[in-house]
C-alpha cells in the first residue's frame, strides 16, 4: 500500500489550517466590525465566494494566478526559480482557498453570538478594538472558532476539485487522498480505492468527535461557573 496520499494529505491539512484559521478569524472580524450592512454584505460575498464556486472552478482562477503564466507563479519563478503549479505548495493553496470560506461563516457566527453588553462594557471601560476583539470576542467565541477549525481542517483534507486543477495528481508530490481514491477507482482497483476511502473516513469522524468533546467540555465549564 503507498502511504504517500496519507501523509500529504495530513501535512497539507496541517500546514494549511494554520493559514486558514487566522485569515478566517481575521475576516471575520473585519465583517462583524463593519457598521455599514452594504460593506458587510459585499465582503461576506467575496469571502464566501469559493463556497459556492465549483472547485474545478476555483481551482482555475488559482491556475490563473499561481500557474506559469499568471502573475503571482511567474514572479516566483523568475525571482526565486520556484514552480507554484503542480507542487506540493499548490495544494496546499487549493486546501486554504476551499476551506476559508467555512472557517469564515462558522467563526462569523461564533462571533455574532457573543453578548452585545459585553462588547459595550469593554468599550465603556476604555478598551481599544483589538483588546475588545482578543478579550471578550474570541474566548466567548471560542468554541465556535475551535469547532470552524476543526471543520475547515476535514474540508481541506477531503478538497479534490481545486486540487486536480492547481496541482495535478503526481503520485508521491500532490496525490492527496481523494486524488488516491480516483486515480483507484479509474484503474479499476476498487479495493485499492476502498482502502483509502476508510482512512479518509476515519480521520474525518475524528475530527467531528473530537469537535463535539469540545463543545461538550466549553458547556459544562460555562454551566458550573
Amino acid at each position: 500500500m503507498d502511504w504517500s496520499p496519507i501523509l500529504i494529505s495530513l501535512k497539507t491539512g496541517a500546514v494549511s489550517i494554520f493559514f486558514t484559521f487566522f485569515l478566517g478569524l481575521f475576516a471575520a472580524w473585519l465583517v462583524v466590525s463593519r457598521k455599514k450592512e452594504s460593506t458587510k454584505v459585499v465582503l461576506d460575498g467575496l469571502f464566501t465566494m469559493p463556497l459556492v464556486l465549483p472547485p474545478t472552478v476555483a481551482g482555475f482562477f488559482l491556475l490563473l494566478v499561481f500557474g506559469a503564466n499568471g502573475l503571482v507563479g511567474k514572479l516566483a519563478l523568475s525571482v526565486f526559480g520556484f514552480k507554484i503549479a503542480f507542487s506540493w505548495v499548490a495544494t496546499v493553496l487549493a486546501a486554504i482557498v476551499i476551506s476559508f470560506p467555512l472557517m469564515y461563516r462558522t467563526t462569523r457566527g461564533a462571533l455574532e453570538q457573543v453578548d452585545r453588553d459585553m462588547i459595550d462594557a469593554g468599550r465603556t471601560l476604555g478598551m481599544s478594538e483589538a483588546a475588545i476583539f482578543f478579550r471578550v470576542m474570541v474566548p466567548n467565541a471560542s468554541a465556535g472558532i475551535v469547532s470552524a477549525a476543526i471543520l475547515s481542517f476535514a474540508r481541506g483534507l477531503g478538497e479534490f476539485g481545486a486540487t486536480a486543477m492547481i496541482a495535478g495528481n503526481i503520485p508521491g508530490r500532490t496525490r492527496t487522498l481523494p486524488l488516491a481514491v480516483y486515480s483507484k477507482a479509474a484503474g479499476g482497483d476498487m479495493a485499492g480505492a476502498g482502502v483509502y476511502v476508510l482512512i479518509i473516513l476515519g480521520i474525518c469522524l475524528a475530527a467531528v468527535v473530537v469537535m463535539n468533546l469540545y463543545q461538550i467540555k466549553v458547556k459544562k465549564e460555562r454551566s458550573d461557573r
